[in-house]
């Protein structure tokens, strides 16, 4: 609204007796506006939870269900930063530009990466009507050209998203233990190591505490919008060992069986049609029985694993459930519990990972039977980056098909949700089944908060919010349903929802990355019937092709409405910005970076994978000797490499994927004063992943050799960065762990990349694999 002037009477002087101005109002939502919190965990399936007959302990979700209202027929987008963006802002996903994920961003509307300011998010609303705003954890909504320190900062949560505070990570996953974290738009480090008891999801969990009390404390009588969204239980899947153990045995029948016994659970629990039926195993996804008996302890170990972490996230939740009640702000407060962003993840290989990024880098087969059997016990700890297999993805998304990414079937896009709020809720442990889905958030809080949808924010005029209401469900269980009508699209896979029925088409299969993409016109199209078929188990498209066609066509239409077209399968040609039409904020084969300068993501600096390179870093060193510290770093533990100085001697090092690393030792140390130390690396050539020979040099005079046998071929780090005179996360090696920081003056670092570029071998199929797994 805009700020009216006064008009009334204007004195001379202050002391006049008729000087008089009504007195300063703070600016407050309608009385009895509720407190606001959603929760939104990351890659969890709808058959996870206990709340929703799966094997993992939820007791938080379980006490909020039983307060509130379960609602089984709540949907996603089948993709993290899409759900993301529609959440906050009640569009579609194309209809806000995120058709996909950022990094494959393209310059057509729906795929742009960038949110209209016409459609302006739920927390800018909320803040310029009174509420106090917060966001902790992942945000994986800001355009890859917009990561860097210099912004601009219009996607960030603390930019133009709306929030007051920002407290958590750009991007799609982060190490649990040594996250890249920011504060606001500034990058920080966490107070405490993992040896301390450092956990990311407990670092976020106490901020968020810290922060509502603080907002009760100071603004009693104004309430709170909190957005509270773990990196969990995205990869790596990351937790203290004694929450892991807890599952010991758990899950030593295999996937398959475990499917069967969730679906009775859910069956008896009502959270799925009693009368539903299980849906079968796609044919990718092997039979546990068929799985190499060497293998299963470990796969059973990494099930052991999930489940420890996904209980161990919502107990930190519960922390702040608690938190709310301490602070009697618990009754007010209208909950979202979202339970997971999307399906399961399926993209952690049949076998599963030990080191992530070793499947990314199309390296898995390195990760031999033999090798994941020895690795068993590291599952979860420091010393690993671990997902789990297709298997457990996919059991994890019972009773449906298929898994995340799959935007056609509800394996994908089907999330357990539950809604708290015991001052405007009277119901208690009941199940809502009218159709819902993420966009319908914004516009229920708005509508429990008395404000109106907004016609202009910040002087721009303001495209309609999309969602429905769910408000009318909440206190009447049979109320028919609202949202009647909804598309699903991503990245070919399709689907339609129309009172009851609906039509889908799986376009590709997460886990096979060099899959032939059949034309968009050959797909083949099922049809359901929701009313009879709660699960999408019986294909009805030959018996009713008039009903598929007509809904066929519906699709197109919305597909029209919401910027879906055009539908966008490609691979390569999206990962590369020139041909997909969007900025790059590093070109040319010349990059200066200057001392200070930390965390940088891999979208900042000069791609130095399958070429010739050199750094050089000029210098000034310590008198009396002694030097040390990193100099430059890139990557981190499971990957990268630095150029640093041990005892005086200059060092590069390079790791490939925590596994080896080849170092190259200067023959001389560096004497006191002006230097410049430079490391050449000759790459091989003739393919990817190639070697190459090291030599590092004392202001142009070569004093040290050595070589480089392999190398990372497509990513050093999903969420390690570069540093100058640092190493901040996890070192790339031990060798200087602990006394990172140089300790002499850096002047400028300076990357050089030869003309040399093998990257154009890089399969296509690898690249877009690499790109939508690190949601």
């Amino acid at each position: 609204m805009p700020d009216r002037q006064h008009l009334g009477l204007l004195t001379y002087d202050a002391k006049d007796p008729d000087t008089s101005f009504p007195p300063i109002e703070p600016l407050l939502p309608p009385a009895g506006s509720p407190n606001v919190l959603v929760v939104l965990l990351d890659d969890v399936g709808f058959g996870a939870s206990s709340a929703f007959g799966g094997p993992v302990q939820m007791p938080t979700a379980e006490r909020l269900q039983r307060n509130g209202l379960t609602y089984n027929r709540f949907h996603t987008t089948a993709l993290c930063a899409p759900t993301r963006a529609a959440l906050l802002t009640g569009r579609n996903h194309h209809s806000v530009g995120m058709g996909m994920i950022t990094e494959t961003a393209t310059s057509a509307p729906g795929s742009s990466g960038v949110r209209p300011n016409t459609k302006a998010p739920l927390a800018t609303t909320l803040k310029l009507n009174g509420y106090s705003t917060a966001q902790f954890g992942k945000c994986h909504e800001v355009p890859p050209w917009q990561t860097s320190p210099v912004g601009p900062f219009d996607a960030w949560p603390s930019g133009g998203g709306g929030f007051e505070y920002f407290y958590g990570f750009i991007g799609g996953e982060n190490n649990q233990y040594y996250p890249a974290l920011y504060e606001g738009t500034s990058p920080i480090e966490p107070e405490r190591t993992p040896e301390e008891g450092y956990h990311l999801t407990e670092d976020l969990a106490d901020k968020a505490i810290g922060w509502v009390k603080t907002q009760k404390a100071l603004g009693p009588d104004k309430p709170f919008f909190m957005y509270f969204a773990p990196g969990a239980t995205h990869a790596p899947h990351h937790v203290p060992l004694e929450w892991a153990d807890k599952y010991a045995g758990a899950f030593s029948e295999g996937w398959d069986a475990l499917r069967e016994a969730t679906f009775e659970r859910q069956r008896r629990s009502g959270v799925v049609a009693p009368d539903s039926d299980l849906t079968a195993r796609p044919d990718a996804i092997p039979a546990w029985d068929d799985m190499d008996d060497a293998l299963k302890a470990v796969l059973e170990r990494q099930m052991e694993v999930y489940a420890g972490f996904l209980e161990h996230t919502d107990h930190h939740v519960g922390r702040l459930v608690d938190a709310l009640d301490e602070v009697g702000a618990l009754d007010n407060t209208l909950i979202y519990y979202i339970i997971g962003d999307n399906g399961a993840s399926a993209e952690g290989t049949v076998n599963g990972a030990f080191n992530e990024m070793a499947n990314f880098n199309g390296l898995a087969a390195i990760e031999t039977p033999e090798f994941m059997a020895a690795m068993k016990d590291k599952l979860g700890t420091v010393d690993a980056y671990n997902h789990y297999s297709v298997g457990w993805a996919w059991a994890m998304c019972a009773p449906y098909q298929w898994t995340k990414q799959v935007a056609s079937h509800w394996g994908g896009t089907r999330n357990g949700t539950i809604v708290h709020w015991p001052s405007g809720i009277e119901s208690r442990g009941e199940v809502r089944s009218q159709f819902s889905h993420v966009i319908d958030v914004a516009p229920t809080v708005l509508e429990a908060a008395g404000l109106p949808e907004p016609t202009f924010v910040n002087g721009v005029q303001q495209a309609p919010i999309e969602g429905t209401s769910m408000l009318y469900s909440f206190d009447e269980a049979d109320a028919p349903e609202r949202h009647d009508l909804q598309y699903f699209e991503m990245a070919g896979n399709r689907g339609i929802y129309f009172k009851g029925w609906s039509a889908v088409t799986r376009h590709s299969t997460p886990w096979l990355p060099n899959e032939v993409l059949p034309p968009l016109d050959d797909d083949v199209w099922e049809l359901y019937d929701g009313s009879t078929d709660w699960t999408q188990a019986h294909d009805l498209a030959a018996e009713d092709p008039d009903r598929l066609a007509t809904l066929q066509r519906l699709w197109l239409i919305e597909a029209v409405k919401y910027n879906v077209l055009p539908i966008d399968d490609r691979r390569f040609e999206r990962l590369n910005a020139t041909i997909a039409g969007r900025p790059q904020l590093i070109t040319g084969t010349t990059q200066v970076l200057f001392p200070g300068m930390k965390r940088l993501s891999e979208n900042s600096v000069l791609d130095v994978k399958n070429r010739s390179f050199s750094v050089t870093a000029a210098v000034q060193t310590p008198a009396g000797g002694g030097t040390n510290g990193v100099l430059i770093a890139q990557g981190g533990r499971f990957g990268g490499w630095a150029l640093y100085v041990k005892d005086g001697h200059a060092k590069f090092v390079y790791n490939v994927l925590g596994m080896t690393e080849f170092v190259t030792a200067a023959d001389e140390p560096l004497s006191a004063g002006s230097h410049q130390v430079r490391v050449e690396f000759a790459y091989d050539g003739g393919g990817l992943a190639k070697g190459g020979d090291v030599t590092l040099y004392y202001d142009g005079r070569s004093v040290g050799t050595g070589r480089v046998e392999q190398t990372q071929p497509l990513i050093f780090s999903a969420d390690e960065t570069t540093d100058i005179g640092d190493d901040y996360g996890m070192p790339v090696s031990a060798d200087y762990a602990g006394a990172s920081k140089f300790n002499g003056r850096i002047d400028v670092v300076q990357i050089d990349v030869g003309d040399d570029d093998q990257s154009h071998l890089i399969d296509p199929e690898d690249v877009a694999r690499i790109a939508t797994a690190r949601q």
